[in-house]
C-alpha cells in the first residue's frame, strides 16, 4: 500500500486533522463523519480495489492467497480503527498526564453529559464536579475554529456550572517531539484553584 502511495494524503484524505476536527467519541460517530465529510466509503473501498490489483498483477506470485475483500478490509480499517485508536490514545496521555500533576482521580463523563453539557472528564470534589474537554490541535487545525466551537459550547458549560458547581475548563494538546502536551499549562493552576474552592463550600 505504501509502495504505491495509497495511504498517501491525496488518496485518503487529512485524517489526523479531519478525527480532530469531528472530536469523536466513539467509533461509529468517526467513521460516519469520516465518510460524509472526507472521503466516501466507495471511494476507500475503490482504492482497496485498487490495492487488490497492484497487488495481484505487480506481485502475484507472492499474493496468492490474498482476497480482494482483504484489501479492502484493510483499507477501510486502516483509515477508520487506526486513526481513531491514535486519537483516543492521544486524549488519554492528555488527560494522564494532568492526572498525575493534580494528584486527583479524572473520570471519563457519561454520555448524557457529552450531549447536554459538552464535556469528556470530570473531577470530583465532595459533591461538586469540575468539568474537562480536551482538544487535540495541530497545524491543520486554526485556534479560530476551537475559538469558536468554544463560543457555541459556553452555553452548555454554563449550565454544567450552575448543575454540578465546578467550572469546565479546555485543554488543549499538541505534539512536543515524540510526546503528546498541554499547550495551555496556564489552565492547570486554575483547575487547582477552583479545586480549592470547591473543597472549602
Amino acid at each position: 500500500m505504501n509502495r504505491f502511495q495509497l495511504n498517501f494524503k491525496r488518496n485518503v484524505g487529512p485524517t489526523s486533522e479531519s478525527i480532530r476536527k469531528c472530536s469523536p467519541k466513539s467509533l461509529d460517530e468517526w467513521r460516519e463523519y469520516y465518510f460524509a465529510n472526507v472521503k466516501t466509503k466507495e471511494h476507500v473501498e475503490d482504492l482497496g480495489r485498487k490495492l487488490y490489483v497492484k497487488i495481484t498483477e505487480v506481485i502475484a506470485s507472492e499474493v496468492e492467497e490474498v482476497t480482494e475483500q482483504d484489501c479492502i478490509d484493510y483499507m477501510v480499517q486502516l483509515v477508520i480503527d487506526r486513526t481513531f485508536d491514535g486519537y483516543m490514545t492521544e486524549i488519554q496521555t492528555v488527560y494522564g498526564q494532568l492526572q498525575k500533576i493534580l494528584g486527583v482521580q479524572i473520570q471519563a463523563a457519561p454520555d448524557e453529559w457529552d450531549r447536554l453539557f459538552n464535556v469528556d472528564f470530570f473531577i470530583q470534589v465532595k459533591d461538586k464536579y469540575i468539568g474537562l474537554q480536551i482538544k487535540p490541535v495541530n497545524t491543520g487545525i486554526q485556534l479560530p475554529e476551537i475559538f469558536k466551537e468554544y463560543a457555541l459550547q459556553e452555553k452548555t458549560h454554563q449550565k454544567f456550572t450552575e448543575v454540578f458547581g465546578g467550572k469546565v475548563f479546555y485543554l488543549f494538546s499538541a505534539k512536543v517531539g515524540d510526546k503528546k502536551e498541554i499547550q495551555n499549562k496556564e489552565v492547570i493552576n486554575e483547575i487547582i484553584a477552583e479545586i480549592k474552592k470547591l473543597e472549602q463550600l
